[in-house]
């Protein structure tokens, strides 16, 4: 007896899959360039906090929010295209984008921006998980669903991100004559790194990346510590 023949409507079958696939990648793929772009222009904008007195923050900050309302339309778009997908087969693609879209909001808002009619902005602020996922209008750390969402751990490479422009922001801001911006950072860091201590990290990158907040603790500490030498701050703020 022969064997059977393979029916040619596998293959017709696993070819419309493939053809699917690949425009459902190459649509996502799209929308994340665009992303990438306008995050991009954010992170631009913010790199002139380096060189900006305090006092002109506000004019520069709305830049900066003029680009994140665009990473906001843009992130919108793709939680509704990825939502109609296996979030975990296509996550990978947008990972890294999507830190970088959180720690320009994280930044922005440490720096004086989110603020309101009612409520101004305050340097030193930082958005929580929640806050961010509000910001964004997306859900956070999802369990109960499989749908587009930030996740714990983009959250937190986010905002080791932030750390290290602030690490940065704390020297230049002694060359613009804002020591006090520089003491303040070097709090900040300092207890963001004692937080990170008490996490138990699974995430093997998250916890290579957790160790570099301990290098920026250590720069911007000897930042302050030269500052208290020199007589430029009061004791009390350099501890």
């Amino acid at each position: 007896m022969a064997p059977p023949m393979i029916d040619p409507a596998l293959f017709d079958q696993l070819k419309d899959n493939i053809e699917k696939d690949s425009s459902i990648r190459k649509d996502l793929e799209q929308i994340i360039e665009e992303l990438n772009q306008n995050v991009s222009y954010t992170q631009g904008v913010l790199t002139k906090i380096h060189s900006t007195p305090r006092s002109k923050y506000p004019a520069l900050l709305s830049q900066v929010e003029s680009g994140i309302k665009k990473e906001l339309e843009t992130t919108t778009r793709l939680a509704q295209f990825a939502s109609q997908y296996p979030y975990y087969k296509y996550n990978y693609k947008w990972g890294r984008t999507l830190q970088d879209a959180i720690a320009t909001v994280l930044l922005h808002a440490w720096l004086g921006g989110m603020g309101s009619d009612s409520k101004p902005g305050e340097v030193g602020r930082l958005l929580t998980l929640e806050e961010v996922g509000h910001v964004f209008e997306v859900p956070v750390n999802l369990k109960d669903r499989d749908a587009f969402h930030i996740t714990i751990e983009e959250y937190l490479l986010a905002l080791i991100s932030v750390v290290e422009d602030l690490s940065r922001l704390a020297m230049n801001s002694v060359t613009l004559g804002d020591t006090e911006l520089a003491v303040q950072i070097s709090g900040f860091i300092k207890d963001l790194h004692g937080g990170f201590q008490m996490l138990n990290l699974k995430n093997d990158i998250l916890r290579k990346r957790v160790d570099s907040v301990k290098y920026a603790v250590k720069k911007v500490e000897d930042v302050v510590y030269d500052l208290s030498l020199r007589n430029l701050i009061p004791a009390k703020d350099a501890q």
